[in-house]
């Protein structure tokens, strides 16, 4: 029963993910043939929200890959994908907005980011273990439980670490739509897209973090249900 319920979870959520990615690369192409009246590329974009936002001392990089992007806190960098960086489109100019929303809330110390940010260490230290403490405490279950407790410990700071992540991608995102509209680069025509295109990446953190709780909740029965034989 308990390793049908697992695969049961992990076919589930690995649907979902799936589903969900290939949905968002498939707005994202069709939202990049949509062009920006303004003709500004993914780095215009970027830098003008920076200094509409009074920030002076973060920059705008092109890095490799599809749907790369990313804002580093530590180098405060905004690293965007090569197709976002030079592209005039709806889609560029979401990403480029949605992660330089990162960047606002991190000159902001908006409170969810700088909590994920302490998080940061302890949940690099977690992933590298979980799988292998998890492991051994399913193994050892009957003789040795105490295993399965740390390794839900540790899977427990992984999966408060992606819902932590939820608040902190939405208000990047509210940030980006408010700032393209006020600022007239999405207009009646295209503000849906840019919002659509948004809400599409919101999900995939979603997903993560609901199967991530999902699985949590696994491991937590299993060893409450050892406890009880």
């Amino acid at each position: 029963m308990h390793n049908g319920a697992y695969w049961i979870i992990f076919i589930v959520f690995m649907a979902l993910s799936w589903i969900v990615s290939a949905r968002l690369k498939s707005k994202f192409r069709q939202y990049s043939k949509v062009p920006i009246g303004s003709g500004m590329t993914g780095r215009d974009v970027a830098e003008k929200m920076l200094r509409d936002s009074g920030i002076k001392d973060v920059s705008v990089n092109s890095v490799e890959g599809e749907l790369t992007d990313h804002y580093n806190p530590m180098k405060k960098t905004i690293n965007l994908s090569r197709e976002v960086y030079s592209g005039a489109s709806v889609a560029a100019a979401a990403v480029a907005a949605h992660e330089t929303g990162h960047a606002i809330q991190h000159a902001r110390a908006y409170a969810w980011l700088t909590l994920r940010s302490k998080l940061v260490p302890v949940v690099s230290f977690s992933s590298n273990w979980v799988q292998w403490v998890l492991l051994a405490g399913v193994i050892l279950l009957n003789s040795r439980p105490e295993i399965l407790l740390i390794g839900i410990v540790l899977f427990g700071l992984t999966t408060l670490f992606s819902i932590i992540t939820l608040p902190v991608e939405i208000n990047a995102s509210k940030r980006a739509l408010a700032w393209l509209a006020d600022s007239g680069i999405t207009y009646s025509g295209t503000h849906d897209k840019a919002e659509d295109a948004l809400k599409w990446a919101a999900y995939t953190y979603v997903i993560a973090a609901l199967g991530s709780l999902a699985t949590l909740v696994y491991y937590i029965m299993m060893f409450l249900g050892s406890r009880d034989r």
